[in-house]
């Protein structure tokens, strides 16, 4: 394989996954997993879970995990590609369609797509919530907190970054 080609690779990959990332990169998880571990065999699913969380602790948007596996795959050039496939054309395609959307913004079909796109986006987070899952889950231990996170977040009202404080004291001290 050409030098370059990891990162035209990245870049087109990135690109595509751009245009259909409706409500942020958490919904194109899956196919970007597929993608990056099973297609092309950059990382293996443990890795792919690690550059996730390590984007999701970082402070910053959500589609840092892009620039990491861009950095993970091919050096500088790689997340440079990576990050800039993810956002320019999305935010291009924003922009042609944001004065549209504006100018029709009493018309009854676009609460329709509205209506349609939201719980179409959640399914798609949920999606990326159970490939997390899978790949991160490899031991008794390891799928038992992530159950027990998963459901405190779900019925109750504890602040996330407990649950972080939680699962890194659990692995400091070598019980996960």
């Amino acid at each position: 394989m050409a030098a370059g080609a990891p990162v035209a690779d990245l870049a087109v990959m990135f690109g595509q996954l751009s245009l259909v990332s409706i409500g942020g990169v958490h919904t194109v998880l899956p196919e970007l997993k597929r993608q990056v571990v099973e297609s092309h065999g950059w990382m293996s699913s443990a890795d792919f879970a690690a550059l996730y969380a390590l984007a999701q602790a970082a402070p910053g948007p959500n589609m840092l995990v892009s620039t990491l596996i861009g950095w993970q795959v091919a050096g500088l050039a790689g997340a440079l590609a990576a990050t800039a496939a993810l956002v320019a054309p999305c935010a291009l395609l924003t922009f042609l369609v944001a004065g549209a959307w504006h100018r029709f913004r009493d018309r009854p079909w676009r609460r329709l797509v509205q209506d349609g796109l939201m719980p179409l986006t959640a399914g798609l987070v949920v999606a990326a919530a159970i490939v997390l899952s899978e790949a991160t889950a490899v031991s008794i231990g390891h799928a038992l907190v992530t159950a027990i996170a998963a459901a405190l977040l779900v019925l109750t009202r504890l602040h996330p970054l407990w649950l972080l404080g939680a699962g890194a004291a659990l692995g400091g001290a070598g019980i996960l």
